[in-house]
């Protein structure tokens, strides 16, 4: 699935960017990154894919990395709404704990190319933006750890090591993007039921 396919998917990703131009080359770019890697990847490509001149592009994006950062940045705040949204929400903390997981792992999935890039090319971003995306990845993390905390306290989760247990919710949902493949045995959806089950396992959650 391209990045251009991913916009058919769900809620529109990319629909807040304006305008149409702008979104063309923000998608253009997604694809070239996934495919080359941000760093072997040029505005001129980028320009193509879109169907437009390289001097169309500046019109837009003064660089390459703004490109990125517009990427990132949308990608990031999507990632943390998701999780926010669940840990907010009603239920016992594995209950949340499940549905955070269950919708963070389907958007990876679902979203994957789009996915790669937001997640693995954060060094390819300039300090102050880099320093703006880790400020959102942090939130991300507080809100996981503050789940497993709520069921540690009420003793739904055996957790001993909670910021280690964080990272390694994170880590298994967010590596999602580089495996999944639309022609594989598992859905999004699939793949988010069985993340869910397993990350409630990890946790030690009471049945």
């Amino acid at each position: 699935m391209s990045a251009a396919e991913e916009t058919e998917v769900e809620d529109q990703p990319w629909g807040e960017v304006t305008p149409d131009a702008a979104r063309r080359l923000l998608v253009a770019a997604v694809e070239a990154f996934a495919e080359r890697g941000y760093h072997a990847t040029t505005t001129r490509d980028i320009a193509g894919r879109a169907g437009m001149s390289p001097a169309a592009l500046y019109i837009h994006y003064k660089t390459k990395e703004e490109l990125l950062h517009r990427i990132s940045r949308i990608g990031h705040d999507k990632a943390l709404t998701i999780l926010r949204t669940a840990a907010d929400g009603p239920g016992s903390a594995a209950e949340r704990l499940a549905a955070a997981v269950r919708s963070f792992v389907r958007w990876h999935a679902a979203h994957h190319t789009t996915a790669r890039v937001v997640q693995y090319e954060l060094d390819a971003l300039g300090d102050e933006h880099r320093t703006e995306i880790v400020a959102l990845r942090r939130q991300s993390d507080a809100a996981v750890r503050d789940m497993i905390n709520d069921g540690v306290r009420a003793g739904e989760f055996d957790v001993p090591d909670v910021p280690g247990t964080t990272l390694a919710v994170l880590s298994l949902c967010i590596d999602v993007a580089r495996w999944f493949n639309v022609a594989g045995h598992r859905t999004p959806d699939e793949v988010g039921a069985l993340y869910a089950d397993l990350v409630l396992r990890m946790v030690g959650a009471q049945k």
